[in-house]
């Protein structure tokens, strides 16, 4: 098993391109960043059942604003009026918070 210091090193060095997989680099590292010790599925939702349950929780961003200038690129931004419009006709700004939260988790374990 991998340091976390370890773990934070390679993801660091990942080429991303475009603000979503910018977005998910940037959650990992914070996931990576307030976990304490070894990592595990349990102690990164910190105590949360899921990734819905985590964004909707208040663990991560919580105003629609906030999430949007994340995983938005500035012309996605501007067309969702930075965040005052919903990001797609089926989820909401924390449930898109939710999914990258999730991509981001499997990153750090892919990676550990």
């Amino acid at each position: 098993m991998k340091t976390k210091q370890e773990i934070a090193a390679a993801i660091e060095e990942i080429k991303t391109r475009g603000a979503w997989q910018t977005a998910v680099k940037t959650y990992a590292l914070e996931l990576l960043e307030e976990m304490g010790g070894e990592f595990s599925a349990a102690k990164i939702l910190n105590g949360a059942e899921n990734w819905h349950a985590y964004s909707y929780g208040g663990c991560s961003l919580i105003y629609d604003a906030d999430i949007a200038k994340r995983l938005c690129s500035p012309s996605e931004l501007k067309r969702k009026k930075g965040g005052e419009l919903a990001p797609n006709a089926r989820e909401s700004w924390l449930d898109c918070q939710a999914r990258a939260l999730s991509k981001a988790a499997r990153l750090i374990a892919r990676h550990a």
